[in-house]
């Protein structure tokens, strides 16, 4: 089954000053990534703009993605707000994708073999989430173009998604998810970086497959997700801001990452010997 990552730097110039760079854990977790899926289900790509593909070959990883690094993230509509549409790189990655694919998070991790399950439904994801307020308005508090028309069209009720890890089997569905959230986007008029982000990418896939009468098939439920028993799935990413504010974790946390790494991939662990910022953490 083939994935892709994406990595799209403008969020990042638009918060920052400096240097783009991607932190440690994410780093670690975003190796794990790309050898696990292609240890058990398939190849894999990194999507990116020509900073971040220049970030990943200076560090050595050229060759984490068995399918390579491609520049194809230049044509993202230069009116969209970063701030806002942080993720909107991975909807342009997936519009140039050929179905079936696996749309993943660098933060999430694929510990079996899941691609026959894949192959069973048109459309899969991680988890379905509910309709908290603060996260999943009501249409009424989107400020959209009034020239914005499709929410009539889509059914509320509907449980939107988490796509950190989404497959999609269906070209055309893929197009219709892609051309809807860009148009979402771009209609968009409020600032709300969660809210506004969310909808075009998890709320919309939802929507979408509700119209087009597909079945959405979810993994497991989000509870079922930090039962100690699962161990399919790893996504770190509502666990960054507690390593970030705790130093003595998120040293642990990227000193397991690699030991892990070092285990299972002998052959690769040289190369994050030599990325300076991961050096601290190497015990050979």
């Amino acid at each position: 089954m083939r994935a892709f990552h994406s990595t799209w730097t403008g969020p990042f110039f638009k918060s920052q000053k400096g240097d783009f760079y991607v932190e440690d854990f994410e780093l670690l977790t975003t190796v794990l990534s790309a050898l696990k899926w292609q240890e058990l289900n398939g190849d894999i790509k990194m999507i990116t703009d020509p900073i971040g593909a220049a970030y990943y070959r200076d560090l050595g990883l050229e060759h984490l993605w068995n399918l390579g690094i491609e520049e194809r993230l230049t044509d993202i509509d230069p009116h969209l707000n970063p701030k806002v549409f942080w993720a909107a790189g991975k909807i342009y990655a997936l519009a140039e994708e050929e179905a079936p694919c696996v749309m993943m998070d660098t933060d999430f991790i694929v510990w079996n073999k899941v691609e026959e399950e894949l192959r069973k439904h048109s459309i899969a994801v991680i988890h379905k989430e509910e309709l908290q307020t603060n996260v999943y308005p009501s249409k009424g508090s989107l400020h959209m173009a009034s020239d914005y028309e499709a929410f009539s069209r889509w059914n509320w009720e509907v449980r939107p998604c988490n796509t950190a890890f989404m497959y999609i089997g269906d070209e055309d569905f893929k197009q219709f998810y892609v051309n809807e959230s860009k148009a979402f986007m771009r209609a968009a008029q409020g600032n709300d970086p969660l809210t506004y982000m969310v909808f075009a990418e998890q709320r919309l896939l939802a929507m979408c497959a509700e119209e087009k009468q597909i079945e959405l098939f979810a993994f497991a439920e989000i509870g079922e997700l930090f039962n100690e028993d699962q161990q399919c799935f790893t996504h770190i990413w509502g666990h960054k801001r507690y390593l970030r504010s705790h130093p003595e974790r998120r040293i642990a946390f990227c000193k397991r990452c690699m030991k892990r790494i070092k285990k299972d991939y002998p052959d690769f662990y040289p190369v994050l010997q030599q990325i300076e910022v991961l050096k601290v953490y190497d015990e050979s």
